[in-house]
């Protein structure tokens, strides 16, 4: 991880809520932003915003969400997510994040990234599917 990333950095992305990013299950009437997709757009902006500050070789992974989903989002409304890098202890980076559509706050987050070597996360990974190849048919 580069030295350029240090806490207080903020970053914003700007999202209109699509049909795709709304629950269905109220009805065509009550379609919302869906807190999944709340989610995700939370996470690419924090992933996003820390790939700018990587080294050639690594990448991050989330860790831990903290979110709370406070007020609807109609379709067609656009939600700023706005990112704050809260800490920074080794390879594990925490966000607090929030975000707001044309009215009001929606949502606020705490999100924690891990960086990682890519070539060291490939041997760990190779290293659990030889495990799991390893074991009964019955128990993977």
């Amino acid at each position: 991880m580069k030295p350029t990333l240090v806490p207080g950095m903020t970053t914003r992305l700007r999202i209109t809520v699509d049909r795709d990013r709304t629950i269905g299950f109220m009805g065509e009437a009550l379609r919302v932003y869906a807190t999944p997709m709340m989610l995700r757009d939370v996470e690419r902006t924090c992933r996003d915003f820390l790939a700018e500050h990587l080294d050639a070789g690594e990448n991050s992974v989330g860790a831990r969400v903290e979110l709370d989903h406070m007020g609807a989002t109609l379709v067609g409304m656009w939600v700023d997510i706005t990112a704050t890098v809260a800490a920074i202890e080794g390879r594990r980076v925490t966000f607090d994040c929030e975000a707001h559509d044309a009215l009001d706050q929606v949502g606020k987050c705490r999100h924690v990234r891990f960086v990682v070597d890519l070539d060291r996360q490939r041997q760990r990974l190779e290293a659990k599917a030889a495990k799991v190849a390893a074991l009964p048919p019955d128990a993977g």
